[in-house]
């Protein structure tokens, strides 16, 4: 799918530099890399499965770069406010390309802004990387905030590995 979404690319910038109108080196369209559903799973999975090893009932949601979901999961017994969390918490993190742990210090040395813009300012999101492209991010929300980043850093971690090891599939 990657393939034919930049032979067209380079077609409608071809037929667009043949235009008179068309006088800028900049181009018109880019293409992005963005999470497939697999790799949402993936992430997902990776978060559940940390999660249940450390014992650790909580809600994880997977995003895309612009913050929709595309995967959760909740464990039983989970705060009824868990996974709402889990989902702020990783939209934060692909909004904004950074962990949210980042994002509650700066909350905590007083940049307010955060707050005030709505931004879920709770550690427990982490971005989902492709090197060093933001493709989707995790958010987990459970019992104790550091069980949060350490599970969603074990997910992003196995993801980042995870494609690492497809670089070579055509990804």
């Amino acid at each position: 799918m990657l393939k034919l979404v930049s032979l067209v690319v380079v077609s409608v910038l071809t037929l667009g530099a043949a235009s008179s109108v068309a006088r800028s080196a900049t181009p018109l369209v880019n293409v992005s890399v963005v999470l497939s559903r697999a790799g949402a799973q993936m992430a997902l999975n990776a978060a559940l499965d940390a999660a249940a090893k450390m014992h650790a009932p909580c809600s994880v949601a997977v995003v895309d770069p612009s913050g929709t979901l595309m995967a959760f999961e909740s464990f039983d017994g989970v705060r009824a406010g868990s996974p709402d969390l889990a989902l702020g918490k990783a939209r934060a993190a692909a909004l904004l390309q950074r962990p949210t742990s980042e994002i509650e210090d700066k909350t905590n040395q007083g940049r307010v802004a955060f707050v005030t813009s709505g931004v879920m300012a709770l550690r427990g999101g982490m971005p989902l990387r492709d090197g060093n492209v933001v493709v989707g991010a995790i958010g987990v929300a459970g019992l104790n905030k550091d069980n949060d980043v350490k599970i969603a850093a074990e997910a992003a971690d196995a993801f980042a590995h995870a494609v690492q090891g497809s670089a070579g599939d055509g990804h």
